[in-house]
């Protein structure tokens, strides 16, 4: 008798659990750049893709870096004002944003790949403004195909060291992953993950930008690419100084005088490693770009 009603309340509890789930699923995915996005065709994925600017001009890609919420939206105080010099293409990478999400295992691999493909075939020699992880697959990209320059954003290669299998089939794992999925992604979680490394101060956090990465991380299939970032699988087992330094195209490196994650000692030691220019621009973090769009086109434009 009592095994029966262990047996019954842990159904009770997974169907609660369930039931929430469906109840934090986002309505609608609204454009990361507030314009609508073309496709690009990629090995049966959908990427979505912002175009910005006059198409006779020299092409620039944005690339942004991975989190749970990650997008091309980390883009949108710069995007419009680049667009006045260049033209700008903002892909959301596969597993993210408004590009198709398949429950697949994703990896840093799978990133070099498109990144390579992507930078080939949409566009033509262009300027890569790239943040965090994806400066490490437009460096790979840039080794095979032609890139006019890279202008990185705290670039690394490895968010946490170390592979965790187990994290990865947790949150992949139906009911119960979904269920941690969603207390990772929720709105408390993603503003507290923005104030610890995303923003140097609380009051750059607008509650706009809180509902856009729950909007974005709460799409159709949404945990599975983020699975694999937090397991340490979109890492790459390789030294970017040394990449970096290997390449023919000019790279600046840029990092936010705040960042902690990691800090600017690391970002002076991999410029002088790539012999790359080091810009740091103070009163940010992680996303200079979005907390003070000034001072970044300001470096951009004098690089």
């Amino acid at each position: 008798m009592k095994l029966r009603y262990a047996a019954l309340g842990l159904a009770g509890a997974v169907g609660g659990l369930a039931a929430a789930n469906g109840g934090l699923r986002a309505d609608g995915f609204e454009p990361p750049l507030s314009r609508e996005q073309d496709t690009y065709r990629w090995r049966g994925f959908d990427v979505a893709y912002t175009d910005l600017g006059d198409p006779s001009d020299p092409d620039l890609v944005l690339l942004h870096g991975l989190n749970a919420a990650g997008s091309s939206h980390e883009f949108r105080e710069i995007a419009e004002e680049l667009a006045e010099e260049y033209h700008v293409v903002a892909p959301d990478l596969p597993g993210f944003g408004g590009s198709d999400r398949p429950p697949l295992m994703y990896s840093g691999s799978l990133y070099v790949a498109f990144v390579t493909d992507f930078l080939r075939e949409a566009v033509d020699d262009p300027v890569v403004v790239a943040s965090s992880l994806s400066a490490a697959y437009a460096t790979k990209a840039a080794a095979e195909v032609p890139v006019s320059e890279l202008f990185l954003v705290v670039p690394t290669a490895t968010t946490v060291p170390g592979r965790r299998t187990w994290l990865r089939s947790v949150l992949r794992s139906p009911v119960v992953g979904e269920a941690l999925y969603n207390a990772l992604t929720s709105k408390r979680s993603i503003r507290w993950f923005l104030a610890d490394h995303g923003f140097a101060r609380e009051e750059s956090i607008t509650d706009e930008w809180v509902d856009y990465d729950w909007n974005t991380a709460h799409q159709p299939n949404a945990r599975f690419a983020p699975a694999s970032f937090v397991a340490g699988f979109l890492d790459l087992d390789t030294d970017l100084g040394a990449d970096l330094a290997a390449l023919d195209c000019p790279v600046t490196i840029v990092w936010g005088g705040e960042a902690r994650m990691p800090d600017p000692d690391t970002g002076r030691e991999l410029a002088a490693a790539a012999d790359a220019p080091f810009v740091g621009i103070p009163d940010t973090d992680l996303l200079p770009h979005a907390e003070e769009p000034a001072a970044f086109l300001d470096a951009f434009r004098e690089r």
